[in-house]
């Protein structure tokens, strides 16, 4: 066994990373940290479908409908334009600026914004915008409880901090129990649950890496059962996880959470990535609340 020369040793005793005051003098609270992280997971999820939207603009603007259900300003191209841009532009400021006050106007606008969009004649049915939409509110939410933050003593900080991580985790895992749940509620049908749905639109004919796959390697008859048990799969999934992952401890509802948004999209469809990456962001602020567990939830 080779010992470690004596200048090899010096030089370790000294390196700065491993200092413990450097470490705990990073200026990123944990309530930052997770807010940043949520807000820019769901404008990656915005961009996401990046050609979609520059296609469906196109033609929206092109060949205009008209729903009379729609009042003018939410048939309108133009408001949907100023909804989409207006609303990242709002939302990416709030994410860079170093000002709590300032970045809690980014957020409410960013959330009005947002709220046009699921409004909207030709956004409302998109689901990129509804799970953007309550992202944008947690984020509205949690800048409020950054202004807060901004406004206590150093002495004062370090247990506001703690508090502040764990009711975003709960707030968080709230909505990612509800969005799990409702998808649950509108499986809850014969159609899905002997998996016809899931054939027909994946299956049958998709051209996707899981499906190509089972396609070159089954038969029809085990492709379509395999549908079903996928779908079933599915069902319960969603199921048990909307009416469970709320009551979870943080971190094990993050890891849940993060698992089950991001297996829908990998083994279904990468553009599903618009939808679940704002929810991926959601599911893992539980991991931002690691060291905090002396601090009770109802706090």
């Amino acid at each position: 066994m080779h010992s470690t020369p004596p200048s090899m040793t010096a030089s370790l005793d000294n390196i700065d990373w491993i200092d413990t005051e450097a470490a705990e003098s990073w200026s990123m609270s944990r309530p930052l940290a997770a807010f940043r992280f949520v807000v820019v997971l769901m404008l990656a999820a915005l961009f996401w479908k990046w050609s979609f939207f520059l296609a469906a603009d196109y033609v929206y603007s092109t060949w205009p409908l008209a729903d009379d259900f729609f009042p003018g300003w939410l048939q309108s191209i133009t408001t949907l334009r100023i909804g989409f841009f207006g609303g990242i532009s709002a939302l990416a400021f709030a994410v860079v600026t170093p000002t709590a006050k300032v970045r809690r106007t980014g957020c409410l606008i960013g959330f009005a914004c947002i709220t046009v969009l699921v409004w909207h004649q030709g956004s409302h049915n998109d689901m990129t915008f509804a799970t953007a939409w309550w992202a944008s509110l947690w984020a509205f939410w949690m800048s409020s409880g950054l202004v807060k933050l901004d406004e206590l003593t150093a002495d004062q900080r370090p247990a506001y901090e703690r508090i502040l991580i764990r009711r975003a985790a709960w707030l968080s895992r709230l909505i990612v129990s509800m969005i799990l749940l409702g998808g649950a509620v509108g499986k809850w049908t014969d159609e899905y649950w002997s998996g016809q749905v899931f054939y027909e639109i994946y299956f049958f004919d998709r051209d996707y890496w899981v499906f190509n796959w089972l396609r070159a390697n089954f038969d029809a008859e085990t492709v379509r059962d395999i549908a079903t048990w996928y779908s079933r799969k599915a069902v319960v999934v969603e199921t048990l996880g909307g009416l469970f992952i709320w009551l979870l401890p943080p971190r094990h509802a993050a890891a849940l959470g993060v698992l089950i948004f991001a297996s829908i999209a990998l083994l279904s469809n990468l553009l599903l990535f618009s939808v679940l990456l704002t929810m991926i962001g959601l599911a893992s602020v539980g991991w931002f609340t690691v060291g905090t567990e002396d601090v009770s939830r109802n706090d």
